[in-house]
């Protein structure tokens, strides 16, 4: 989507608006061997309506790719209610169907309705997917370091699919066309439901979201350490999510770069975010959660102000890695953290606080893109950037809040009746340890009788 989107809409809209009001103008002379493709070459000459147009973009791009994550934000809270009621199975199969109609539609949409269209479309199957898939995570894995490291890998999974994505559909638009990558991806979300909806089956973990009542999304939402969690989460996401729409586009009017390094550019992000999210999966319990997310947010904000120095593409690898790394950094250590939140202050069931953090996800994803294109429109590329940076770097304090979260009353009451019980356990234990030794020394004591 964001690499293609932009060079899509130039093409049907601008340069079709062009050639019907005046026909007879005369088509420009090939280009000679090495010479820059025809569609960097018009962008390159930088006439009255080209640069007016690419600015105009910037708004329509940017409500494109906000509207899956508006969706998603809307429908997040009933499927986080959906999956305490009936388990995650059924939601995540469900998700993995509603994507792959979105993509279809992606191949096939011309116009920019069609796209809109599309796009809302996989805000829905995005909310199933990604509500259930975190929520099965949390009640599968109830060790809290274990539990860290594995959403780390699945925070890596979608690092994956985000460092392919970008490239390749860059890429396969160039040289095989625009519905080549969406048929693809169609095929492999069909593959991926297949194998969801075959793992559906009774699960001990189906068991707690029958026989506990889980705490209502009013109660999570006025925690204010929940909150602070979440706040992280949309603020370090919103940088990325300003960028995707306004990055191309700004290179297009500055670089004057080739469509395939407009995807190529947020590669070293993709890359970056893979190894922070695997890399602090683990590493982040051991340093502690809270200062792992208080540094990511401040290298965040440190790399969307070196953003706009960058003169070329090769200038985009750092400022690009750093903040990819970072947001993975803040990902990997408050998607842990929220499970661990509603364990020690509420009851653990997972649905509803992994809606709350897809919705902080999805607000800087739906915030991000709308109101960073008409920003930079209004103030300009640089000054976006210097925003949503000091933004981050203002926020990251509040990280130190997560230190030491305390539990409620009630928890602390809960806690301390199992404290209570596990010495019990643990001098039974003791006893049966000990008691092959006691009947050993009564043995002794009788030979020695």
């Amino acid at each position: 989507m964001v690499p293609i989107v932009p060079t899509f809409l130039y093409t049907t809209e601008y340069e079709g608006a062009r050639s019907s009001a005046s026909p007879a103008v005369p088509e420009p002379s090939p280009a000679a061997p090495g010479a820059p493709p025809p569609f960097s070459s018009v962008l390159s000459s930088f006439d009255n309506t080209t640069v007016p147009f690419l600015e105009q973009e910037n708004t329509r791009v940017g409500l494109l790719f906000a509207s899956k994550a508006l969706v998603q934000l809307l429908v997040n809270p009933w499927v986080g209610v959906l999956t305490n009621r009936i388990g995650y199975h059924i939601p995540m199969f469900l998700g993995f169907t509603i994507m792959f109609l979105s993509t279809i539609m992606f191949a096939f949409s011309g116009t920019y309705t069609l796209l809109l269209t599309a796009r809302a479309l996989q805000g829905v199957g995005s909310s199933f997917s990604s509500v259930a898939g975190l929520g099965l995570l949390a009640s599968v894995y109830p060790d809290d370091a274990e539990r860290g490291s594995a959403m780390g890998i699945a925070l890596g999974g979608l690092a994956l699919g985000v460092l392919i994505g970008a490239p390749f559909g860059s890429i396969m638009y160039e040289f095989v066309g625009k519905a080549s990558p969406f048929l693809v991806l169609a095929f492999l979300a069909l593959l991926d439901g297949g194998p969801a909806e075959g793992t559906h089956s009774p699960q001990p973990t189906s068991a707690p979201l029958q026989s506990t009542k889980a705490t209502p999304v009013s109660t999570l939402l006025r925690d204010p350490y929940i909150l602070v969690a979440a706040g992280a989460l949309c603020f370090s996401n919103m940088g990325v999510a300003m960028l995707e729409p306004t990055l191309p586009i700004w290179m297009l009017q500055t670089m004057c770069s080739p469509q395939w390094q407009l995807g190529m550019a947020f590669l070293p992000a993709s890359i970056s975010y893979l190894i922070g999210t695997n890399l602090f999966g683990i590493l982040a319990n051991r340093m502690g959660r809270w200062l792992c997310s208080m540094i990511g947010m401040v290298v965040v904000g440190i790399s969307l102000l070196c953003v706009p120095l960058a003169t070329n593409i090769y200038g985009l690898i750092g400022p690009n890695a750093g903040l990819g790394f970072a947001i993975g950094m803040v990902d990997s250590s408050m998607m842990p953290i929220m499970g661990y939140l509603v364990d020690l202050r509420h009851t653990s069931a997972y649905g509803t606080v992994y809606a709350i953090a897809d919705v902080a996800f999805c607000t800087g994803f739906a915030v991000g893109p709308s109101t960073g294109g008409a920003i930079a429109r209004a103030l300009g590329f640089p000054w976006l950037m210097v925003m949503v940076g000091v933004l981050n770097v203002a926020y990251a304090p509040l990280c130190w809040l997560l230190r030491s979260p305390p539990a409620t009353e009630e928890k602390m009451a809960i806690l301390s009746q199992e404290c209570a019980m596990k010495p019990k356990s643990y001098s039974t234990k003791e006893a049966q340890r000990e008691s092959p030794l006691t009947e050993e020394s009564d043995g002794e004591e009788e030979n020695m009788e």
